[in-house]
């Protein structure tokens, strides 16, 4: 089973090859899709080998992804992905990271792959993030789970000195498991893996 993003796979592992397993689509993640607001006054301009993004508009959660119901829990994984996307351009994980149970194992690799992603100066291009199908599976007595197609744009990783800071990542398109609990008013990522 592969285990991670092609964009989001940790520095001494290889980016996962693309998987073409699509998730079944019961309902379009189209509705569910968070609002963005800019996060500064000017146009957005995404990153490339000369530098990282500029404005990348902030993703908003919308109020349906706090409500504990198959629609709650369905907005609520449109915003994580949003805000997973965010991170790739950004490195900013402060929206992100309270959204994710400190058991979730694989949302940690996406955090230190994140942090790898930006530390010193770095940055990636590209790896934005869609997620054209959600089909939940909503239970009352189990942990709610989701299947997801996630596909994300190739990745180019660059150092602070604009060289090319590793191989890239391809674009990828793969179906993901995901799991999630309503505590205490929020939804939280308590498990997340690709479907091999």
């Amino acid at each position: 089973m592969v285990w991670l993003l092609t964009g989001c796979s940790t520095p001494d592992s290889p980016p996962s090859t693309t998987n073409t397993t699509t998730a079944t689509p019961a309902s379009s993640a189209s509705a569910a899709s968070p609002s963005a607001t800019p996060s500064a006054p000017g146009a957005y301009k995404p990153a490339d080998a000369k530098g990282k993004a500029q404005n990348v508009p902030v993703p908003v959660m919308p109020e349906l992804a706090k409500e504990n119901s198959e629609a709650g829990l369905e907005a609520f994984i449109g915003y994580w992905y949003a805000q997973l996307s965010y991170v790739d351009e950004t490195g900013n994980m402060s929206a992100w990271l309270p959204l994710n149970s400190p058991n979730c194992r694989l949302c940690a690799q996406l955090q230190k792959s994140g942090e790898d992603a930006y530390i010193n100066g770095r940055w990636i291009a590209g790896g934005r993030i869609r997620v054209p199908v959600i089909h939940v599976q909503w239970s009352t007595e189990n942990v709610p789970a989701a299947t997801v197609q996630v596909i994300q744009e190739r990745i180019d990783y660059y150092n602070a000195d604009g060289s090319v800071g590793r191989v890239r990542s391809e674009a990828s398109n793969d179906a993901f498991a995901f799991f999630a609990k309503h505590i205490e008013g929020a939804w939280t990522v308590v498990d997340l893996g690709v479907i091999a």
